[in-house]
């Protein structure tokens, strides 16, 4: 009797832990997410208390790298005749990129403003070659501003093409990556920045990417996330800007999106990655393409879709961001300092020496970097996802997903690029330009110059705080609801087994004391006189015969 109050006792609380136990389970079904998402909204709030997600946001500690390729000319000489391009990819050229945040500031809207610089370190041991390596490419400087004159009076075109002799301008250059890249010695350039200073981009030397060292990329002003979440990094002003003014429509000139770094959280595979480039001038806008893992992490990939620089003709959206020329082609120079064209021409024009002698029509020519006109067009690399027609006009090109698409991995919870690959090329739209002997014979054709990729990627003990606080925990988190409603059943189906047992063991013993009693009361039955006996032997009870 004991043992069997025992057993009950047990079933009895191995029940209420297993209903308590399955309930508990089944409410973190419903509030595990609900936790996961609340710690991730905090985490990924632009707040200084938020150490991972802000460090990251502030000062992007991991590698960052940018490899630029140069496409050496071959022959020179036959293109002055009229012949095709023909192209040899030198590099890469690799430089480590420190970008940093700087002039931070939050304000009462929940949005903080910023001034993001980039610096950036040759790095030899990941380079093929080094920046003595010494190749040719087109002179922008002539080529460029060629082209923007074909229009121009004949006169006019002369003069140009005698002032470019003077000053001992050709149409190819051949000089070390090293000053292509970050500046080389032009009496012509000297001669801009003297008698008409903001006319280039740079106020020293003249180099691909002389603006972009130790630059800033403007003032962006975002949301902090902090009254919605959804809002989080998008650009609210850019330089004081909702919009800017450098293209043909209101919707090319939209700001949209976030500044390129980080994304709002809880994306799905209808979402798009939505961004402004202040190098591009515009805004640009990522599809999804398929799922994947990094290192355990998953992660969904977006890419550039085939709109992304198609014409007008081929995309009507992007009719604003003509005069366009084939689809593959951004004009990226409407906007390199439009705005300060007319403001360097005024005061300085009359003070330039060329002014009598050129005119005042001619000394435009060098705004080709500025100008609407510019022949400066941006693309994929090797003419990925363009137009076929601008293959056929280079010898050397060979266009593939794989080594020229670009791509952003996301992790989709966080909206934290885990592995970022941005690759572009510059091009320069060249031709024979009547008066002008520099360009002698040329045939029309968009030449590719460079094309650079910028690449960073999530490593480290950076990886490893992001597995384990936004994978690791909340794959424990859905792992322990499961292991308490698995319990709870354990422990239910251990109670019902208990029970169950226990009412067979009752039963049994029941059964065993009802056959006992039974044999009992036989064998007692078996042995008892009857009553003719009884009455025979006690003649006082003869009448009970009776």
């Amino acid at each position: 009797v004991v043992m069997a109050a025992s057993v009950s006792k047990i079933s009895v609380g191995l029940l209420v832990a297993g209903i308590v136990t399955a309930i508990f389970g089944i409410v973190l079904v419903f509030v595990g997410p609900i936790i996961v998402d609340d710690q991730i909204v905090k985490n990924v709030e632009i707040n200084p208390k938020n150490d991972l997600s802000y460090t990251m946001w502030k000062d992007i500690p991991v590698p960052f790298f940018m490899s630029v390729y140069f496409y050496h000319v071959l022959n020179p000489k036959e293109i002055l005749k009229g012949e095709k391009p023909m192209v040899e990819q030198r590099g890469p050229y690799v430089y480590s990129e420190k970008r940093q945040k700087e002039n931070i500031t939050f304000h009462d809207n929940h949005t903080v403003s910023y001034r993001e610089y980039r610096r950036y370190f040759f790095e030899e041991s990941m380079s093929v070659g080094n920046e003595s390596d010494v190749v040719t490419i087109p002179n922008m400087l002539v080529l460029g501003a060629s082209v923007m004159m074909e229009d121009m009076p004949l006169p006019v075109r002369l003069m140009l093409s005698t002032a470019l002799t003077l000053f001992k301008e050709e149409a190819f250059l051949t000089k070390p990556v090293g000053e292509l890249m970050w500046g080389y010695d032009s009496k012509l350039v000297d001669f801009l920045n003297q008698y008409l200073p903001g006319m280039l981009p740079t106020s020293g030397k003249f180099g691909l990417f002389a603006e972009f060292n130790n630059s800033n990329t403007g003032l962006f002003t975002v949301f902090t996330g902090k009254d919605d979440i959804r809002k989080v990094h998008k650009v609210d002003f850019w330089n004081g800007l909702k919009k800017v003014d450098y293209w043909r429509t209101e919707q090319c000139n939209m700001i949209n999106g976030t500044a390129g770094q980080m994304w709002p959280p809880f994306m799905t595979t209808e979402s798009t990655l939505p961004f402004y480039s202040p190098d591009a001038c515009r805004s640009m806008e990522l599809v999804f393409q398929r799922k994947g893992k990094m290192k355990g992490i998953p992660l969904f990939r977006f890419v550039a879709p085939k709109t992304l620089f198609a014409n007008g003709t081929d995309y009507p959206p992007n009719e604003g961001f003509c005069p366009c020329r084939q689809s593959g082609l951004l004009n990226v120079s409407s906007c390199r300092h439009s705005d300060e064209i007319h403001s360097a021409l005024s005061p300085h024009l009359l003070e330039c020496p060329c002014f009598n002698m050129l005119g005042q029509r001619s000394v435009k020519l060098f705004f080709f970097l500025k100008s609407s006109d510019s022949p400066v067009f941006m693309s994929h690399p090797h003419f990925y996802n363009a137009d076929p027609a601008l293959l056929n006009t280079v010898i050397g090109l060979s266009p593939s997903e794989e080594e020229h698409g670009l791509f952003i991995d996301i992790h989709p919870e966080t909206g934290v690029p885990l592995n970022v690959s941005i690759k572009l090329q510059l091009n320069l739209y060249i031709k024979r330009v009547l008066g002008i002997i520099q360009t002698d014979r040329i045939a029309e054709v968009v030449m590719p110059m460079i094309w650079f990729e910028e690449r960073g990627y999530i490593d480290g003990s950076v990886l490893t705080t992001f597995y384990n606080n936004l994978v690791v925990m909340p794959a424990l988190l859905e792992y322990m609801q499961y292991i308490f409603i698995g319990l709870g059943l354990l422990f239910i189906l251990v109670a019902v087994v208990l029970r169950i047992r226990e009412q067979k063991v009752c039963s049994e013993e029941n059964d065993w004391k009802g056959q006992r009693m039974h044999a009992q009361h036989l064998f007692l039955g078996s042995r008892r006189p009857s009553t003719a006996t009884v009455c025979r032997k006690s003649p006082m009870l003869a009448s009970c015969a009776t």
